[in-house]
Formats: structure tokens, sequence, C-alpha cells
């Protein structure tokens, strides 16, 4: 987990809550942790078409492209 000071977090809030880990970061001041900040956790709901336009399939999903025989 990241340590940040608290001069530094305030300076620089917005970015480091933009680039915020899962784990999160602990703010400091005089070198003794006073806050940690967590990103909230996101319902799957939100990730349903997040990736929209950002990923091209090559290809056919529903072919294994391999010939399969039952055994009569």
């Amino acid at each position: 987990m990241k340590t940040v000071p608290a001069a530094k977090f305030k300076e620089q809030c917005l970015s480091l809550l933009d680039h915020l880990d899962p784990d999160g970061i602990i703010v400091t001041k005089h070198g003794k942790p006073v806050a940690r900040v967590l990103p909230i956790e996101r319902d799957s709901a939100d990730l349903i078409g997040s990736l929209r336009n950002q990923i091209r399939i090559l290809g056919d999903l529903e072919s294994t492209n391999s010939t399969w025989d039952a055994g009569d």
C-alpha cells in the first residue's frame, strides 16, 4: 500500500484519486498514518459495456477450429 504525506495529498489529490490502486493509499502526517483512502467497489453492472469500442475481436468466438468426433 502506498503512503503519501498529507501535504503531497493536498497538492495532488485529484491526480492521486484518478490513479488510485485497489489497495488504496495511506495519508501520513509527520510520518504517522492518519487516514486511508480506498476506492469504492464497483458493481459488476457498471463494468458491462465499459470496454465498448476498445476491444477488437478477431476470428469466430463460437468455433474451436477443431473437429470433434463423438464416436457413434
